[in-house]
């Protein structure tokens, strides 16, 4: 496995030698490969075990707070569903070599749209160890190579699941470089990776606005952003108020940490009363801080003057933790409207029983993921059966949503002829 002990440019270098092997291997092998990483992950569960229990003291002891420690965290339950997802991966169908689309020209050229891998995919990322190894078995899946840069909060989880993939696919015949790690621990580091050219195909970075703005600032390498998830439930004057209460609770409490976890929620004026004191108060029982504007404490009855009062910075804040602002508007459009201004794209969600409504929302929201009666939590490559994603994309270019095995390919173009030449 490729480490710092090189320099970047050499782990990217080893790396792009191992992508020219991969693209030669056919899928069987590539399945092979993870296999051997699933069973590897369970037979070295104790090494991973031992290294996340390093990291998880070092981040208790710093100060990280339950939400971020929640993602750090491993044990034998979580590291087993990480096994299981390789294995789900490796079931997927084999994306590369597929004809995506074909025709004859009227000049009797066969032209046909070709999946293919990208070649070096970097991935940067922040305090979630089971990245490393979902992110690896896609980017294998895909026909890629992978350079992973976590960061230091899970040094020793990242470094030990890195070696054990590497390890693992080498025993299958894929070279060891097509996994490689650099340590994440210098800001330096993230530049020379992020200036790859013609080495690195691209950087999908996964964490919050700093780890962006610094790969705005130097990346020469096309760069694809998993985003951060401002997501927003709205409640609809024509929704089921036990639904409601149902996914509000769910799309917030059920993992508030994670990027499609609801951050602020918005009520139609009209079911307001009935709703808010039931929703807000099983928030509050689950230990939700509430900050709402003028009209929802109005609303909100007897919990109305305990609830805090919401700044225009709560409706732009992804928190990350049991904190959810909530708002009062009169119709959907007036939702659509401060979804699609203080939304980050990535999950939004109607509760209704309109189905002009519901067409309203999904037409006029910008996002990446937009549901209809069902909790913003869903969206997942894994849940989606994709097997897994290296994050979610709110862009429009080249992917948009959760990215996984086929979002990690490119494509050509091969056209075959019997002599033709153009006029």
């Amino acid at each position: 496995m490729a480490t710092t002990a090189a320099s970047v440019a050499d782990v990217c270098l080893a790396a792009r030698e191992a992508s020219r092997v991969l693209v030669t291997l056919d899928g069987a092998t590539r399945n092979r490969a993870l296999h051997a990483m699933g069973a590897a992950l369970e037979d070295r569960a104790g090494e991973v075990l031992e290294a996340n229990a390093r990291d998880m003291e070092a981040g208790e002891a710093g100060g990280l707070g339950p939400a971020l420690l929640d993602r750090l965290r491993l044990d034998e339950h979580r590291l087993q569903g990480i096994a299981t997802d390789v294995r789900v991966v490796a079931a997927l169908p084999d994306p590369v070599g597929e004809t995506i689309e074909g025709k004859r020209l009227d000049n009797g050229l066969d032209v046909r749209r070709v999946r293919v891998p990208l070649g070096v995919v970097a991935v940067v990322y922040e305090a979630r160890p089971n990245v490393t190894i979902d992110c690896s078995a896609l980017c294998l899946k895909a026909g890629n190579a992978i350079v992973l840069r976590g960061s230091s909060t899970a040094a020793h989880s990242n470094a030990v699941l890195a070696q054990v993939a590497s390890a693992a696919v080498a025993t299958a015949g894929v070279p060891e470089a097509a996994v490689s790690i650099v340590s994440g621990a210098d800001r330096d580091e993230l530049r020379q990776l992020a200036t790859q050219d013609g080495v690195v195909d691209l950087i999908i970075p996964r964490g919050g606005d700093g780890l962006k703005m610094a790969l705005k600032e130097h990346a020469t390498v096309p760069v694809m952003y998993a985003a951060a998830g401002n997501c927003h439930v709205y409640v609809d004057r024509g929704a089921d108020i036990d639904d409601a209460v149902a996914i509000t609770h769910n799309a917030k409490v059920q993992r508030p940490g994670v990027c499609n976890a609801a951050e602020t929620l918005l009520v139609h004026s009209d079911v307001a009363a009935d709703f808010l004191p039931r929703a807000l108060g099983a928030l509050r029982e689950s230990g939700v801080e509430l900050r709402a504007d003028a009209r929802a404490r109005a609303a909100a009855g007897a919990l109305g003057g305990s609830l805090g009062e919401a700044t225009a910075e709560d409706w732009a804040t992804e928190y990350h933790a049991l904190i959810l602002a909530v708002k009062v508007v009169d119709s959907v459009q007036e939702a659509i409207a401060h979804v699609n201004r203080y939304g980050s794209g990535h999950s939004e969600a109607i509760v209704t029983g309109s189905t002009e409504a519901a067409g309203a929302f999904t037409e006029g929201v910008d996002a990446a993921c937009v549901y209809v009666n069902a909790s913003t939590r869903f969206t997942d490559g894994g849940v989606f059966g994709m097997g897994a994603e290296i994050g979610n994309s709110t862009q429009k270019l080249h992917a948009r949503g959760p990215i996984g095995v086929r979002e990690l390919t490119s494509y050509k173009f091969v056209i075959e002829g019997s002599g033709q030449i153009r006029e």
